[in-house]
């Protein structure tokens, strides 16, 4: 720091110049710059990142519930008069053929496991400021927005967070 009036050097906080004796001007507080938007942005991924892992979590666990529904379900566990007109023939229950039911649960067992691991990835991802975490969790964004209404609630979070060109440098200098 300079003397306005001498140009000498003094050090900041004196309130006179030692050589000439004239007030110094008080300074001006600093504005938070980019380091501060770092951090900031940062712990906004730390809890974003959290809540992926969150939502794999109860993604897993209500897939798994459905699931166990379903299978009992089709298997007629469910309640004895849910067999239908014709009983349990080579065509099954309420008309569908006998191998629809076990099919289906498979598909929508895979389809559990693919939103779990994106879900996962995604957290992970983001946790660790991956360069691959940002494109994952847009993705998996994309796909829980119609998993109302909390797939679509963090799919809306994630892409304010993500997108744009600001977020997208900010996330590149962490």
């Amino acid at each position: 720091m300079y003397c306005s009036g001498c140009g000498q050097v003094v050090v900041p906080g004196q309130g006179v110049c030692p050589y000439c004796q004239r007030p110094l001007a008080a300074q001006a507080p600093l504005v938070p710059g980019l380091e501060f938007e770092l951090q900031n942005y940062a712990g906004k991924i730390r809890t974003l990142s959290i809540v992926w892992f969150l939502y794999a979590g109860c993604a897993l666990l209500s897939g798994i519930l459905a699931l166990a529904f379903a299978r009992s379900f089709f298997a007629g566990h469910l309640a004895p008069w849910m067999h239908g007109p014709f009983g349990r023939g080579p065509w099954g229950q309420n008309g569908f053929p006998f191998f629809f039911g076990p099919a289906l649960l498979h598909f929508v067992w895979l389809a559990v496991i693919f939103r779990f691991g994106l879900a996962l990835a995604a957290g992970w991802g983001l946790m660790e400021r991956a360069p691959w975490g940002r494109i994952v969790a847009i993705i998996a964004a994309f796909l829980s927005l119609l998993k109302f209404p909390f797939g679509t609630a963090i799919g809306i979070w994630t892409l304010v967070v993500l997108m744009g060109y600001r977020n997208a440098s900010l996330y590149d200098r962490l």
